[in-house]
C-alpha cells in the first residue's frame, strides 16, 4: 500500500502546484457552459426540453473529468524521457501497484476538477434536484475518472511520442464526449448512432451523473453503475497488464 500512496500522492502535488493547469482546464468547461447553456437555451426549450443548463451541466462535468483524466497519461511518457519512470520501475515493488498508485492519483485530480466545474455550474444557473445525491454523484464522478486515467495511462504505456500521445487522445476523446449523451438527448436517434452511443462507456456514466443531479436519465441507475463499474474493471486490467511490459 506504501507505494500506491506514494504514487496517489505524488499526482495531487503536481496538481496543487501547477496553478496554471487548474485554471486553465477551466476554461472550455465554462466555454460550453455559457455559450452552449445560453446559446441553445432557448431552442431547447422551444422544443420542449426544459432548461439546457439543467440538462447540459452534467454532461459538462463529465467533459471535465474526462479530458483531465485521459490526458493525465502524458505524465508516463514525461517520466519516461526525464528517468523518473526508470527510477520508479527498478524498485522492489509491483508493477500492478505503481499504476494503481498512478490512476488513483490521476482519478483524483480529474475528480476535483469535476468537482470545481460542478461548483461554476450553480453559478450558471443549475440547480441539482437533491442533495442528498450529490455523494452519489461524486461516485459516478470517481469512477468515470478512473475509467479514463486508466485508458490514458494504458495508452501511453505504448508510446514513447510525447507528441503523437495528444493526437491519439484527440482522435478519442471527441467521438467519446460527443456521442455520449453529454450535449444532446439520446432520444429518437438514428439507428446506427444509437448503437454507437450504447456501447460508449461515457453514456453510462453522463446518464448516471444527470440522473443523480437532475432525476432525469434515459438508461436504468443500476444499468450505469454496472456497466461503469465492469469497464473500469476491464479497462484497468489491461493497462496494468500494458504498464507491466513497458521498457526502460
Amino acid at each position: 500500500m506504501g507505494v500506491i500512496y506514494v504514487m496517489w500522492s505524488r499526482q495531487l502535488k503536481k496538481y496543487w502546484r501547477s496553478r496554471a493547469r487548474m485554471i486553465g482546464a477551466l476554461g472550455q468547461p465554462l466555454l460550453f457552459l455559457l455559450a452552449l447553456g445560453f446559446g441553445f437555451g432557448p431552442i431547447f426549450e422551444k422544443a420542449g426540453g426544459g432548461s439546457y443548463i439543467q440538462f447540459l451541466a452534467p454532461g459538462i462535468i463529465a467533459m471535465s473529468i474526462l479530458f483531465t483524466a485521459m490526458f493525465t497519461g502524458i505524465e508516463v511518457i514525461w517520466d519516461r524521457q526525464f528517468g523518473f519512470l526508470k527510477e520508479t520501475l527498478v524498485a522492489p515493488v509491483s508493477r500492478s501497484k505503481i499504476m494503481i498508485g498512478r490512476t488513483l492519483g490521476g482519478a483524483s485530480v480529474a475528480v476535483i476538477q469535476g468537482f470545481v466545474v460542478f461548483l461554476i455550474s450553480l453559478f450558471v444557473g443549475f440547480k441539482p434536484e437533491s442533495l442528498i445525491n450529490i455523494p452519489l454523484a461524486i461516485l459516478f464522478m470517481f469512477f468515470i475518472a478512473l475509467l479514463f486515467t486508466a485508458l490514458g495511462t494504458a495508452i501511453a504505456s505504448r508510446l514513447k511520442d510525447m507528441q503523437a500521445f495528444p493526437l491519439i487522445i484527440n482522435f478519442l476523446i471527441m467521438p467519446v464526449f460527443f456521442l455520449s449523451g453529454a450535449l444532446f438527448p439520446l432520444n429518437d436517434l438514428p439507428r446506427a448512432i444509437e448503437i454507437v452511443t450504447r456501447l460508449n462507456p461515457l453514456t453510462y456514466g453522463v446518464d448516471g451523473l444527470r440522473n443523480t443531479l437532475t432525476g432525469a436519465s434515459h438508461v436504468n441507475l443500476f444499468v450505469d453503475f454496472t456497466v461503469i463499474i465492469t469497464v473500469t474493471l476491464f479497462i484497468g486490467i489491461i493497462g496494468s497488464y500494458l504498464f507491466s511490459k513497458i521498457e526502460i
